[in-house]
């Protein structure tokens, strides 16, 4: 009708300037609306869908690692992972929790003594590998037990999971919810919590379906010799929904956790400390210093994730790369130029877990 509109009123002008032989000066159009800052295209929601926030949490703890003395050393990354969707009143649409517990064992002389080619599954994938079902008073596995709390979620917001009561071990107290979790809940609810907080309006809605993804290796970890020894836990974890086979939203973090041990196996890191994802850290991260467009590494995963919406795994799979190892699209190379593989990887693997 807008059209329409216009169109009838610009024809009354011309002939309104055709009869007077006096120019008429049309009135302005009304402003458009203002584009909303970080605006990514969005497939189109469905006939009945509403629009989610989507949100991802990547909480990492060193506080479990040790120094060497009559055992040997160990350090240990614990990463508690949380994607969400949420409606606007703040209600949890979906959840998934998992988590990366990878531990890397060294020796009174600084020496690692892990296979650090070997890959870390989550929790979530290594099932009843994990190994925690023939310890559970219930004869459950953690993933399992993990599934409970996520599904318990879904339905309430953040608030009301705080006021769920919780026993003296800060387990579930419900009858319903404790016959199927009996583990501490307290830093799954606050990785909830986190998810819940950062959600944004990034393209899903209500039907879609949300997956949680993580690739972690420790590759670059190192013995200590004339310089500290290395344990380095590298997680690239992505928050993707799905709608049919297109991404309808994305978010792509990482956490870099580093302990640091000298060659008598003793740990010089704060344990205590949270390390930071490179998300939050943002430009102290430092990668915009050597970036040929001066973009740092959550900016260009950012712009990636927001790339990939409304495409295929398949066709961010096929993407075509230069001679430097970035992407070779003209557009996408404005905003990104580190090379991509780990993001596709964890978007495949994402599309394979959902």
């Amino acid at each position: 009708m807008k059209k329409l509109t216009a169109l009838t009123l610009a024809l009354l002008l011309l002939a309104l300037t055709a009869c007077s032989g006096t120019p008429v000066i049309a009135p302005p159009r009304d402003p458009a609306p203002p584009a909303e800052e970080n605006a990514q295209p969005q497939p189109d929601l469905p006939a009945d869908g509403t629009a989610l926030k989507t949100g991802l949490a990547l909480v990492p703890s060193l506080g479990a690692s040790k120094s060497a003395g009559e055992e040997p050393g160990l350090a240990q990354v614990d990463l508690t992972l949380v994607a969400v969707t949420v409606d606007d009143s703040g209600v949890i649409a979906d959840c998934i929790i998992d988590a990366v517990q990878a531990k890397l064992p060294f020796t009174g002389q600084g020496k690692l003594t892990a296979d650090l080619t070997a890959p870390v599954p989550t929790k979530n994938q290594l099932g009843t590998d994990y190994g925690m079902g023939k310890y559970s008073p219930i004869g459950r596995e953690w993933d399992q037990q993990a599934q409970a709390f996520a599904q318990y979620a879904v339905g309430k917001t953040v608030e009301e999971l705080r006021g769920m009561a919780l026993n003296e071990k800060g387990a579930p107290a419900e009858a319903d919810l404790a016959a199927s979790c009996t583990i501490s809940v307290g830093g799954l609810l606050e990785a909830v919590a986190q998810a819940v907080d950062s959600a944004r309006h990034l393209g899903a809605a209500q039907g879609d379906t949300l997956s949680l993804a993580a690739i972690t290796s420790t590759g670059s970890s190192k013995d200590a010799g004339e310089e500290p020894g290395l344990a380095q836990v590298d997680s690239t974890v992505t928050a993707v929904t799905f709608r049919g086979e297109e991404i309808s939203s994305c978010i792509i973090d990482a956490a870099q956790c580093k302990v640091n041990f000298d060659s008598a196996g003793t740990i010089t890191t704060d344990i205590t400390a949270v390390p930071l994802t490179k998300n939050q850290l943002g430009r102290n991260y430092g990668m915009h210093k050597a970036s040929s467009i001066g973009k740092e590494w959550s900016e260009q995963a950012e712009a990636f994730a927001q790339y990939a919406v409304g495409k295929t795994v398949e066709e961010i799979q096929g993407i075509a790369l230069n001679e430097k190892g970035g992407p070779a699209d003209a557009d996408l190379a404005a905003s990104v130029t580190l090379n991509p593989g780990s993001f596709q990887q964890v978007l495949a693997l994402a599309h394979e877990l959902r």
